[in-house]
């Protein structure tokens, strides 16, 4: 098995990453439950709290944990079909937390008839929730079960993992715009004055932008990708054969000639399970 490059570098990366994220989650606790009404479902603030509370657990720190999850170099013995329903398992909790923090939003809002809609955060937050899940959706239906062709898989490929990282900045961008507006809808004035509330918030703000910015860091270097597996055997879509196999299995007797084109088909095949494998490996949906 390949040992990992930078290892003890990915520890103290990885570790980072975990207490900031973790910290993260404690002050926005400390905030709705000190500084705020804690936590409710009755239409008051305290169900309204739910939703910077859950878009942190969830959309923040369980997705970033979601995208790294595949480079943890003591998972790489585990299967990669193990790995991706890992993957696609923490991805959908923080899609349910995400949809729950604005089922909560809106609910607070038709019981005090604000209106919904109309603030910038709220435009990037809804079409992060959508793309989120357009994400997952193609994930499941692409990567993890064995229908699509593996061409398409191959082409998708770059396209998932790009799609993935664009979404994970694109929300933590959108939470510090979350948290900044409703800093200054609550304190007006005394924002200026930077109360012990202001400063607690803006330093969680900060912390967002140190684990996402730890995540995608960890997520970029090549040399802590999962290594290949030899021998791979991959879920190939029903129906699909291997080139090469069927004329395998005929060539005990064949000519030089047939054994040359055996091996050049049994190649492409090994080439090309190889281009999927990797492709697979690097999925962060």
């Amino acid at each position: 098995a390949r040992k990992m490059v930078d290892y003890g570098r990915f520890l103290a990366l990885l570790a980072s990453a975990l207490l900031v994220g973790f910290v993260s989650v404690i002050l926005s606790l400390v905030w709705v439950f000190h500084y705020r009404e804690g936590l409710s479902w009755d239409g008051s603030l305290g169900e309204f709290n739910w939703h910077p509370v859950l878009i942190i657990t969830g959309f923040v720190f369980i997705q970033g944990i979601a995208i790294i999850v595949y480079r943890l170099p003591w998972t790489w013995k585990c299967s990669k079909l193990l790995m991706k329903f890992i993957h696609a398992g923490l991805n959908t909790i923080a899609m349910i937390l995400a949809i729950v923090s604005m089922v909560a939003v809106f609910d607070y809002h038709n019981a005090k008839n604000i209106p919904n809609m109309y603030s910038l955060h709220s435009w990037i937050g809804l079409a992060a929730v959508i793309f989120y899940s357009l994400q997952l959706f193609l994930g499941f239906a692409v990567f993890l079960l064995p229908f699509a062709p593996v061409y398409l898989r191959a082409l998708l490929m770059p396209i998932h993992v790009y799609s993935g990282l664009t979404i994970f900045a694109t929300v933590i961008a959108t939470a510090l715009m979350g948290i900044t507006e409703k800093l200054i809808f609550s304190l007006n004035r005394a924002y200026s004055g930077s109360p012990p509330e202001a400063t607690l918030v803006n330093c969680l703000g900060l912390l967002l932008v140190v684990f996402g910015s730890l995540i995608l860091w960890m997520a970029s270097r090549p040399h802590w990708k999962r290594p290949l597996e030899e021998h791979t055997k991959v879920l190939r879509p029903i129906g699909e054969t291997p080139e090469g196999t069927e004329v395998e299995s005929t060539m005990t007797n064949s000519s030089n000639a047939e054994k040359a084109d055996l091996r050049v088909n049994t190649e492409a095949a090994r080439k090309q399970n190889l281009k999927f494998d990797e492709a697979g490996q690097r999925s962060t949906m």
